[in-house]
């Protein structure tokens, strides 16, 4: 399956025409008003060149922006998104043209046949975070075995909702015959059901790279028969009923301005709807259905609607068994973002039974 499969990665940028160029012996001032001109810059000399360029950017746009609230943050970070990836690199035989720039695999993997291309520094910068992860692997606290995060697939940093799920595990009493684990990213959710006894798991992903990467990790080993994967929108070709379906959907309603940068973390209108709609077919009468969400949305008034709590009092389809709660920990004191929110973040594992009337049976 992976075959047919695309990679989702950095498009490569074709340049005919001479760049401006930017040096440890630049100024500064004339770049970044270059870069807000929309004008691409090149970085030449010194990877660190780039690093010294994307902190000067960050400066400027603190003494012009705004940073408090969230929404404030958020209009931030699209504004440095824009000008940052003005911001090149040269790469020439699957390596960047800059001295000491880092060592990174997947220029090898994914552009074994383009042998000359411009990378923005960002897109540099997330090649090379995501190729150490994916070759020293990642530890998860509720996971025996270190996962190898596949470049561009989501993976948790943070794992209080991961813990709420194990717990929860740990007391399920249900059968362990199937379950179904809906977005599995790196497939942490999928990897704790198999550890807890469950005997086959589908899951399904619209992101290419977490089914690309899973089947890559998983191989040919016994993971390999006990995890089903299917690339497709919510529960794909999985049809059957099952006695568990989970899903750890994203957390904050949709956003279009930044496009694919955070689309793990936002949902748009018609997801839980559709999603709803779709599980209560594919659940077992006596089955669970389980949804790991955050109370984020509202903290932050981003919104005031729980499309849980929606569901459940206009929809019909489920009642509520149970609804743990954790508290998240105080955020980390290099985060550049200010997280003043985190002292009343909630994760939440809820705990959805069907609801049948006359009609369903």
């Amino acid at each position: 399956m992976s075959a047919e499969l695309e990679i989702n990665k950095p498009e490569p940028i074709a340049i005919s025409k001479e760049q401006k160029s930017f040096h440890r012996e630049s100024n500064v001032e004339s770049t970044i008003e270059d870069l807000i001109q929309g004008e691409s810059i090149l970085i030449t000399e010194f990877y660190n060149d780039g690093i010294s360029l994307l902190k000067e950017l960050h400066n400027y746009l603190k003494r012009k922006l705004p940073n408090k609230s969230f929404k404030e943050q958020h209009e931030y970070r699209a504004e440095y998104f824009r000008l940052s990836n003005l911001i090149l690199l040269e790469i020439i035989d699957q390596k960047i043209v800059a001295k000491r720039s880092p060592s990174i695999g997947w220029l090898e993997k994914f552009y074994s046949d383009n042998n000359h291309f411009f990378l923005t520094f960002p897109q540099v910068q997330g090649l090379n975070s995501a190729w150490q992860w994916y070759k020293n692997g990642v530890s998860i606290p509720v996971l025996r075995n270190k996962i190898h995060p596949y470049y561009g697939t989501y993976f948790p940093t943070r794992f209080e909702h991961l813990v709420l799920f194990d717990n929860w595990l740990k007391r399920y009493k249900g059968p362990k015959k199937t379950a179904i684990d809906v977005g599995v990213g790196s497939g942490v959710l999928s990897l704790q059901m198999v550890q807890h006894g469950f005997q086959k798991v589908y899951a399904t992903d619209t992101n290419p790279n977490a089914i690309i990467g899973l089947k890559e990790f998983m191989g040919t080993t016994k993971l390999s028969r006990k995890i089903e994967l299917d690339f497709g929108d919510l529960f794909g070709k999985w049809e059957k009923q099952s006695e568990l379906i989970v899903f750890n959907p994203p957390w904050l309603p949709g956003t279009d301005t930044l496009g694919r940068m955070d689309s793990a973390i936002y949902y748009n209108e018609t997801l839980f709807p559709d999603f709803f709609i779709a599980a209560k077919k594919r659940l077992l009468p006596d089955g669970k259905l389980v949804l790991i969400f955050s109370n984020l949305a509202e903290i932050t008034n981003v919104t005031t609607v729980h499309p849980i709590e929606k569901e459940l009092a206009e929809g019909n389809r489920f009642q509520l068994e149970k609804c743990y709660k954790k508290s998240v920990g105080a955020a980390s004191q290099k985060t550049k973002r200010n997280p003043h929110w985190r002292s009343s973040e909630e994760v939440e594992l809820w705990v959805l039974l069907p609801t049948y009337t006359k009609l369903d049976l």
